[in-house]
């Protein structure tokens, strides 16, 4: 497919990395030519200097022959304009980067026969509610989310603690006999895996565990992890990210302290936010941060809009005691950091727009698309037809493309995590963990 991306910044550089990593014929505009240089150097696309809102330039990037327009600025007014500039061009699916939360709100005026829009994303959004999730998780690197939360797919990083560290996984499931839990992959030393059951479980590898709700608790105990209520968490930062997840984790009564270092900033959050308290002050602040309580806090989240701010405070946050620290960075070089360092998860708007927009990108029976943090790898949720050659097939006997495995099931209310004797029906919906070079090969095998 061809696919005008406008766009250079942190979200615009991702999206377009991972469309060209599956073939798609990939242009990036924007008016920075020296983003524009990055861009080209890196990556396996071609480039167009110059505004998305130009129909000549859009016309430049070949916009009559794309079948996707992603306008993906950090201006939501021209990614909404670009998306009218191309609203002649026949059987072209548009989207439209959108954070203004008085915009997102009013979503039903940006329809396409009124600005030209198909699909709204919201990064800024999708990142706190994916924060909340990783707040309340406990544990968790990495979280999505499938079948209105009834299968989650988790990371975890094994301590030298666990119980199950130093065991093969052929021999943990025995002993947890039909327990729907399952690894579908391992990180390690920077390579992702597809284990089987003689797959050794070594200390400090990063899992990614498929389960139901009800078996997480389970699956913290194997890894040597507790669960703990969040009942309070601090929030550094005035940011879009910061005002959805204050809003939100208020909603679910947790009680809410937000530290703003703008003054003006400050006090338009506390008249927007009722029930948080919002204070004016430097995340960066060791004495005002001891003075706030931080050490008493369950959780801390950095969503200031620099990078080193956020790592800085988080540090802060871990050597007061203080149980789950989270940090927004924006820089894809800083996320391993993160862990590294000590900082339980790290969380980026350029994933939480990745995952809304391959979706879209590969239509048909797919139904939801996870990205990863660190990994190449993804979770594709596909609807199975009649069509499908694994129908009424074994998994074990399925000749399952190297790269990738069923991690779940979901038949009508039934969630089956699998095992080598279930099989797969027209009409369910099937969770797939897939690194890069297995992608078309799996999606070929669920036609629509």
């Amino acid at each position: 497919m061809h696919i005008v991306v406008v766009g250079a910044g942190e979200v615009g550089y991702h999206v377009a990395e991972r469309l060209s990593n599956q073939q798609h014929d990939v242009v990036v505009v924007d008016v920075e030519p020296q983003r524009l240089e990055y861009v080209a150097n890196h990556l396996d696309v071609a480039v167009v200097e110059g505004s998305g809102t130009s129909t000549g330039v859009l016309e430049e990037a070949g916009i009559r022959n794309a079948g996707l327009l992603l306008a993906v600025t950090n201006v939501d007014e021209v990614n909404l304009v670009s998306c009218m500039s191309a609203r002649g061009v026949p059987g072209i699916f548009k989207v439209a980067r959108v954070s203004n939360p008085d915009f997102y709100r009013d979503a039903r005026n940006l329809k396409p026969d009124a600005f030209g829009v198909d699909m709204l994303i919201n990064p800024e959004r999708e990142l706190a509610l994916e924060t909340m999730r990783l707040l309340h998780s406990t544990a968790a690197t990495d979280i999505a989310v499938f079948a209105g939360g009834a299968v989650q797919l988790l990371g975890f990083t094994v301590t030298s603690e666990a119980p199950i560290a130093g065991r093969r996984l052929v021999d943990i499931a025995s002993e947890e006999g039909d327990r729907p839990l399952l690894t579908v992959a391992i990180e390690r030393e920077g390579d992702t895996i597809v284990p089987d059951g003689a797959t050794k479980i070594v200390s400090g590898d990063h899992l990614y565990v498929a389960a139901t709700e009800e078996e997480i608790p389970r699956a913290l105990e194997l890894l040597g992890y507790e669960a703990s209520p969040m009942r309070r968490v601090m929030i550094t930062g005035g940011s879009t990210e910061a005002f959805y997840l204050a809003s939100l984790l208020s909603q679910h009564r947790v009680q809410v302290t937000m530290l703003v270092p703008e003054r003006q900033r400050a006090q338009e959050l506390a008249e927007k936010l009722e029930k948080v308290l919002v204070l004016h002050g430097d995340a960066t602040d060791v004495e005002l941060l001891e003075l706030e309580g931080v050490s008493g806090a369950d959780g801390f989240v950095a969503l200031t809009d620099a990078d080193e701010t956020n790592i800085l405070s988080s540090l802060v946050a871990k050597h007061a005691g203080v149980k789950r620290v989270l940090t927004l960075v924006n820089k894809k070089d800083y996320v391993p950091l993160a862990s590294r360092i000590g900082l339980d998860a790290a969380v980026s708007p350029r994933l939480s727009a990745a995952n809304a927009i391959l979706r879209y990108v590969r239509r048909g029976t797919v139904t939801r698309v996870a990205t990863f943090k660190g990994s190449d790898a993804e979770a594709i949720a596909f609807e199975v037809t009649s069509a499908s050659p694994l129908v009424g097939k074994r998994l074990a006997e399925a000749n399952f493309p190297s790269g990738a495995i069923v991690a779940a099931i979901v038949r009508g209310t039934e969630v089956i995590v699998p095992r080598g004797n279930d099989d797969l029906r027209a009409g369910d919906t099937t969770i797939v963990f897939v690194l890069p070079d297995a992608v078309a090969d799996v999606t070929a095998l669920f036609p629509s």
